[in-house]
């Protein structure tokens, strides 16, 4: 019994058929593959997340480097500024010891001007005194010569 089938009736048949299955097929694989897809897109994001992160880390590892030239620099300078205050503290230093000497030498020569005026008062004080004797004695003296006058030609 067996019966043969005309071949476009066949053809007919199984055309809906294979293009069912066909299409449930592709379905099915396009799932897979964009499964597989997704997959490979999760890989590649992780492996550029880890390069990033490696990137990162480098670079913070040169900015870490660079932050610690930078304060050894800053801390040269700092240094060579202190030496150059202490230096021109040192220069004060000398300057205000300078000026104490010399305070210190004036103070001296003013005393030794002031005793000079000191002396120099007491022979104006003792020239002063001399001067009133002398006045005193001219003023008696007069008085005497213009008594002794006055008597003699009062006896006359």
């Amino acid at each position: 019994m067996e019966e043969k089938i005309p071949k476009e009736e066949l053809i007919r048949i199984i055309k809906p058929l294979i293009a069912e299955q066909l299409s449930e097929f592709i379905r099915e694989y396009e799932l897979k593959a964009k499964e597989i897809s997704l997959i490979e897109r999760i890989i590649r994001v992780e492996e550029e997340l880890k390069a990033q992160r490696e990137i990162i880390a480098s670079l913070q590892r040169e900015m870490n480097a660079r932050f610690e030239a930078l304060q050894r620099e800053m801390d040269k300078r700092f240094e060579a500024v202190d030496k150059r205050f202490e230096a021109m503290e040192k220069r004060f230093e000398a300057v205000d010891k300078r000026f104490e000497s010399l305070q210190r030498e004036m103070d001296k020569r003013f005393e030794a001007v002031e005793k000079r005026f000191e002396a120099m008062d007491k022979r104006f004080e003792s020239l002063e005194k001399r001067l009133s004797f002398l006045q005193w004695l001219m003023a008696g003296g007069f008085t005497f010569v213009s008594i002794l006058i006055t008597l003699i030609n009062f006896l006359k």
